[in-house]
């Protein structure tokens, strides 16, 4: 189902750019108190997650529930949406965790393979964890950006056989290739440039003291684009043909029908990541999809209120919302 979205962007930041920027670049970084945990894997690497309670918790977990959260490209737990809404969670009485993709968070991972678009088996694990160490209690995902595709395809493969209450996710990419194009016109070039810059620097720190680059690190300015990246680096890394190939594997768009877990979808027409079109249609959604559709709102902006002094962050608002709901509905 596509409904329009009740959200109203702040008139002091109706651009896309500046709901971009103003969330994700200028807010003050909310600090919630968390906790650290290494989940080492089958495989020999590792994850790091980061939990925060909910304030009013007891000592014991029990039957509380949990949301587990997924960054996007190059996130981690200092990214402003994340733990913003962590801190909104622990507020509105709900545990959240959240996992930092491989390589992420300042410390490179043992293995040569990292992360992109598609890593489901990852999010597996995570969730197996969780229920392992907490049995009885509800649990819910929220995915922003290339972490929501993740989740989006994540719950597709499982379809009914998917452990979790609901999910939401946010701004995602759900055609890789289109917002592989996308980000690489216009203004959003400015997007583009940042984040290649940050990717070629995970992948320079990782690769410098290995014996095993998959391409040359004295070659990475020659990268300019995301599919340049992911033809040189993300496809033969994880064992994909070359970059067309990785999108068309990982596209979420794809795995939406199977979904059957009822899962929110909010997304902004204007996210200069992407053009209006990289949205589903109502034909490529299951009926456990409910799309949320906002003429405005940037990427991972959502930022509403009446002055710049005193925004509402609007993404904490409606996700928690839903996660009340849902929890309660069980």
């Amino acid at each position: 189902m596509i409904t329009a979205s009740r959200f109203r962007p702040a008139w002091w930041a109706r651009s896309r750019h500046a709901q971009t920027i103003y969330q994700n670049l200028l807010r003050r970084r909310p600090r919630p108190s968390t906790r650290s945990e290494r989940l080492e894997l089958p495989d020999g690497d590792f994850l790091d997650l980061h939990w925060a309670q909910a304030q009013d918790a007891a000592e014991s977990q029990g039957e509380r529930p949990i949301v587990l959260l997924l960054h996007g490209l190059e996130g981690s737990i200092q990214s402003k949406y994340a733990v913003g809404q962590m801190q909104a969670l622990s507020k509105a009485g709900l545990t959240s965790v959240l996992v930092h993709f491989r390589g992420c968070g300042g410390e490179p991972n043992r293995l040569r393979r990292g992360y992109h678009s598609g890593v489901s088996d990852d999010v597996a694990l995570v969730v197996r964890h969780i229920r392992a160490h907490f049995p009885d209690s509800p649990l819910a995902a929220v995915g922003y950006s290339l972490g929501g595709n993740v989740l989006l395809k994540w719950l597709g493969e499982t379809g009914a056989n998917n452990p979790l209450t609901t999910a939401v996710a946010v701004s995602v990419p759900f055609r890789l290739g289109h917002c592989a194009k996308a980000i690489n016109k216009g203004v959003s070039r400015l997007y583009n440039r940042f984040l290649m810059r940050r990717m070629k620097a995970s992948y320079a720190r990782k690769f410098r003291q290995r014996s095993d680059p998959p391409f040359p690190l004295d070659a990475l300015d020659g990268l300019k684009s995301f599919h340049d990246f992911d033809n040189a680096i993300t496809a033969p890394l994880h064992g994909f043909d070359n970059a067309s190939d990785y999108y068309q594997q990982a596209s979420s768009i794809h795995y939406l029908p199977n979904i059957r877990v009822p899962t929110l979808i909010l997304h902004a027409l204007d996210d200069p990541f992407m053009t209006p079109d990289t949205a589903p249609s109502e034909s490529e959604i299951s009926d456990q999809v409910q799309l949320e559709l906002s003429p405005r709102g940037g990427h991972v902006g959502f930022v509403a209120g009446r002055w710049p002094w005193k925004p509402r962050w609007w993404l904490e608002e409606r996700i928690t919302a839903h996660l009340i709901e849902q929890f309660q509905s069980v």
